[in-house]
């Protein structure tokens, strides 16, 4: 099979970094291009900030700086590639990246876990199973370090 549109969500963390490497990977193999998308997760504006609209802007604001910078990484590899924040009030990370791909119609979502387990994963959740649980396109699951 061959993957000619890869979205990669990004978070800055190391794990998501490796899942942008895999996914670099995967497009120079098969000639394809990169989507790096990062979203803005609504839960970190319900969190008892007083300025909301301030906060929403910073969040903004790095995510734009991270996915400039992920974007520079694609280019120095060789690698096609575009940026998309996206920020989809109501909805989940999960919800948000299965939305994506399926508006881009990408052919594969590569992202990263940290593989928590017991009660991290209860108290923190799982993006990447929720991905995998609401994507309608294959989804390849690279593992951190951690």
């Amino acid at each position: 099979m061959r993957f000619h549109r890869i979205l990669v969500p990004v978070d800055g963390s190391a794990t998501s970094s490796k899942a942008l490497g895999a996914a670099f990977e995967l497009a120079l193999q098969d000639g394809g291009r990169v989507r790096i998308l990062h979203v803005i997760d609504e839960l970190a504006l319900l969190s008892g900030y007083e300025d909301l609209q301030r906060v929403a802007a910073l969040l903004r604001h790095q995510g734009n700086q991270l996915l400039g910078e992920a974007l520079a990484a694609a280019r120095a590899s060789g690698v096609e590639a575009d940026i998309q924040l996206a920020e989809r009030p109501g909805q989940r990370l999960g919800e948000t990246v299965a939305a994506e791909a399926e508006a881009w119609d990408a052919d594969l979502v590569v992202v990263g876990t940290h593989g928590r387990r017991g009660i991290g994963r209860l108290l923190l959740g799982s993006g990447a199973e929720s991905v995998i649980r609401l994507a309608t396109r294959p989804v390849l699951v690279i593992r951190g370090d951690e």
